[in-house]
């Protein structure tokens, strides 16, 4: 969809998931593929180090002076992803919270030799309403929560406003929503997928850096509990497509509650292609379809 609606435009896309930012993770991310890249430039994709840390404070300040430079010459853009702060990073703003690397060092050596529980049992205490509706597999997230809770001596949750941020851009957005049933076969699918793809081999290849904070991710966990015996490697399979389809669901939950974005049923996508035609009417603007035929929609 975001490759056929980039190329009506004639522009390129963002990538806005928090994962497909890392190298060595490309079938476990679904990375665009080469082919992909090649219809329409993806920036934001496979540059990154998973030794690195990368926040959406970062991406946000990143992503919108790429925006910047590209809307000097440029009338559109499309970013696309599942990484629900990245997105309302661009789109919203992020409150500034405070920062602290010594603190955070701590935190990742604390998760490294006591696990997560001990993170999440400091967080519960320090900030009760962040704890209860976030992401706690997330430890990224809870390292981060747990830094500016430490450092400014307050609740993370108490640092976060209501206000969006001004851009000096228009925004729409299109939300695919599926058939709960056609979603399930489709991510069982999509992990079958990946497996021929040498995602083992991929994950293997990372094992000697499970403990990095990139690498908690799904898909990538289940295989280390495989490669250290805790689980056959059925059983991992079957973990990933089942965390998997957890984890969509929790996804969906977030985007649902964000304002302004207008659905439309996956299985139609023709749907949410017009409805972008009649936006860039309403301002005026009918670019012209590829070659004269209408971008593709598989």
């Amino acid at each position: 969809m975001a490759i056929g609606l980039a190329k009506w435009l004639g522009c390129e896309i963002l990538n806005a998931d928090s994962r497909q930012v890392y190298r060595d993770m490309r079938i476990g991310t679904a990375q665009p593929t080469a082919t992909e890249c090649a219809e329409v430039p993806h920036h934001f994709v496979d540059f990154l180090d998973v030794e690195k840390l990368y926040s959406a404070g970062q991406f946000e300040k990143e992503a919108l002076k790429w925006l910047e430079n590209w809307f000097s010459s440029h009338r559109t853009a499309v970013m696309v992803g599942g990484s629900g702060l990245y997105i309302k990073a661009v789109l919203e703003g992020l409150d500034e919270v405070p920062a602290s690397v010594e603190i955070r060092e701590r935190l990742h050596k604390e998760l490294e030799e006591n696990g997560a529980d001990s993170l999440l049992k400091q967080l519960k205490e320090l900030d009760p309403i962040h704890y209860a509706k976030m992401d706690r597999s997330n430890t990224q997230r809870v390292i981060r929560a747990l830094e500016v809770c430490l450092a400014s001596g307050k609740p993370f949750s108490s640092h976060h406003s209501n206000s969006a941020a001004e851009r000096p851009f228009d925004i729409r957005i299109i939300g695919l929503e599926m058939n709960r049933e056609w979603l399930v076969d489709r991510i069982n699918a999509r992990v079958a997928q990946m497996v021929e793809s040498g995602f083992e081999s991929e994950a293997r290849e990372l094992h000697p850096k499970a403990h990095l904070n990139a690498l908690q991710t799904v898909g990538y966990r289940e295989w280390f509990d495989h490669f250290d015996g805790k689980l056959s490697r059925d059983q991992a399979i079957s973990a990933i497509q089942v965390h998997t389809r957890q984890f969509a669901k929790r996804q969906m939950t977030w985007f649902k509650r964000m304002d302004g974005i207008n659905w439309f049923d996956a299985s139609n996508r023709m749907a949410a292609f017009n409805w972008a035609m009649a936006c860039c009417a309403e301002r005026g603007w009918s670019p012209a379809p590829l070659d004269g035929t209408d971008p593709p929609m598989t």
